[in-house]
Formats: C-alpha cells, sequence, structure tokens
C-alpha cells in the first residue's frame, strides 16, 4: 500500500444550467481514490450504507483501490444534492444526508497504518485527529478542510495543523483560516501553524504551492468543455500524493511535478459528471496533458 484515503463516499445529485445527474458516485474519498490509482497503490477508509449501489463498489475494484478500510452498514449512504450557476463557479448546496456518515470514525485496518502517505479528506477534524493517532510515522501527511470546519471546530483544526505536513485549500479558505486577504500573506501565516506546505486551489486560475523556502504557481489545464466541478478538488489532492508517492521525491522538483499531476486529473474530473472521464483517463493521456502544461507555461529569458 502507497497510499491510504480517510474520507466520503456518497451519492450525489448534481444539476447545472445545462444538464443533470440523479445517482452519481461521489465523495472526496472516491474522487481522490480514482485520481491516485492512476499513479500507486490505494487504501480507502470509508462508510457506506446497504443501499450502495454494486456497480460502484465495482469501479473501485476496477480501480484497483484496496476496500479493506471501506465499511458497509445497515441504514443510507451518505447523499448530497448540489446546483451550480451558469459560470460553475459558484455553487449551492440544496441538501445534504449523512445517515451512516453521521457516526462514522475511522477504522484503519492493520496494514493501513505503516502506509507511508496518508490523505485526510475533508472531514471533521476530530476524525483527522482520530485517524492521525492510528497511524505510526508515515512519510507524508496531507490534509483539507472546509469552511464549515473552520467556523465551527477551529480548535481541532489548529491541533490537526499542528501535526500535518500539507495543507490543500482553496482561495477563500485560507483567507477564512487567517483573515488575510493576501493569498501569499495568508499562506505563510499557515505555515508557522504547523504544515510545511500549503496549496492554494484557485479553480481556473491554476494553484499555488508555498513552503518556507520556495513558492510555485501552476496554471490549470485549459479544458474546453466543463460538465461538472465536483470532486475536482479532492481529485487535484490524488494527482498530487499519487505522484509523489509513485516517486518517492519530496525535494522542490518532486512538488512542482505533483502540483501538476494533480491539475491534470482535476482537468479529467471536470469533464464529466461523477467520475466518469476521471476513471476513463489512462496514464499516457494524462501523461500528454503534463506535457502539454509545461509547453503552456514555458518562456525564455532573454
Amino acid at each position: 500500500m502507497d497510499v491510504v484515503v480517510v474520507g466520503s463516499v456518497a451519492l450525489d445529485k448534481v444539476k447545472t444550467p445545462f444538464s443533470d445527474v440523479r445517482e452519481s458516485l461521489g465523495g472526496s474519498a472516491s474522487y481522490f481514490s480514482i485520481a491516485a490509482s492512476k499513479l500507486c497503490k490505494v487504501g480507502m477508509v470509508a462508510v457506506v450504507g446497504e443501499d450502495f449501489p454494486p456497480a460502484f463498489t465495482r469501479i473501485f475494484k476496477e480501480a484497483d483501490i484496496d476496500l479493506s478500510g471501506l465499511e458497509f452498514l445497515p441504514g443510507g449512504t451518505f447523499t448530497w444534492e448540489g446546483e451550480y450557476d451558469y459560470d460553475l463557479h459558484h455553487r449551492k448546496t440544496i441538501s445534504t444526508c449523512l445517515n451512516v456518515f453521521e457516526g462514522f470514525h475511522p477504522r484503519l485496518p492493520a496494514d493501513y497504518r505503516t502506509v507511508r502517505y496518508v490523505f485526510l479528506a475533508n472531514i471533521a477534524p476530530k476524525l483527522q485527529l482520530e485517524v492521525l493517532n492510528q497511524v505510526s510515522s508515515p512519510r507524508l501527511t496531507v490534509c483539507d478542510t472546509m469552511n464549515f470546519w473552520i467556523s465551527s471546530e477551529r480548535e481541532a483544526l489548529a491541533e490537526t495543523l499542528q501535526k500535518v505536513d500539507v495543507l490543500v485549500i482553496n482561495d477563500s479558505e485560507v483567507r477564512e483560516i487567517t483573515g488575510d486577504p493576501s493569498l501569499i500573506r495568508a499562506a505563510r501565516k499557515i505555515l508557522k501553524m504547523g504544515p510545511m506546505v500549503v496549496i492554494v486551489k484557485k479553480g481556473e486560475h491554476g494553484s499555488l504551492l508555498i513552503t518556507r523556502n520556495f513558492y510555485f504557481s501552476a496554471p490549470a489545464y485549459p479544458v474546453e468543455a466543463i460538465v461538472d466541478p465536483t470532486g475536482a478538488g479532492d481529485s487535484f489532492a490524488g494527482g498530487f500524493l499519487g505522484c509523489l508517492a509513485r516517486e518517492n521525491d519530496l525535494n522542490e522538483r518532486g512538488m512542482r511535478r505533483a502540483v501538476i499531476f494533480g491539475t491534470v486529473m482535476a482537468s479529467f474530473a471536470v469533464e464529466s459528471f461523477g467520475v466518469e472521464r476521471l476513471r476513463a483517463a489512462s496514464l499516457e493521456e494524462a501523461l500528454k496533458r503534463f506535457r502539454e502544461l509545461r509547453t503552456i507555461s514555458e518562456f525564455e529569458v532573454e
């Protein structure tokens, strides 16, 4: 096992001004795992209910994702319904039913506890801390969070940040944590809270990777037809950590390459509802987009 992800597996209902889907495989652990599986061996820790479609379980198995940590419990699977505006940048949550996810407490199988790379997806900081207490000396821990946890569980989130190596969040969240409108300055404030690396996702404007020693600005891949932005951030994290696990290079070069792989995986995720385009993407396609991004951002210095 190279990477373990702890997060949600969900049944999504998504509507855009152009189309909609009524039951789609979603959740942070789903997107992350499928993206990372293109590059390394992934183990998933999550929970689903008795209504979880067998076809979705087969999707995980076809991606060679280890499901030893996926619990099947009586009750309903976590469901989320959202709707996007015309620009696809803003969405509103119509409904959220936690179901079996409400009582979720991650239990890592024995062979997951010695894994080198851990991703703590967007779950309560208290649950993220439970995971950190179960793993023994991982090489790199990466976590995500959201505005709800920032406002409602700030103390637990601060404790989590003291114990993780990388924080991956969007531009509004980094400003909310610090109260600083400057992304660079805000990210540096978060570095003082514990993480060695802060990655700020900016959607179609790319991403920033900031450490105590350097920063890197990556462009977004120019997707011509965005269908559904759901899961792009988790797919980015899957590509990022999957690349690091595959190459085992945590130096500046490795971090830069990993951010680009994250960008590539996010570009696949937005090209369809759910995980369909992401799961269909081959490593060869990903490498092609990786090289295209290098060409797009390359320039000469006289």
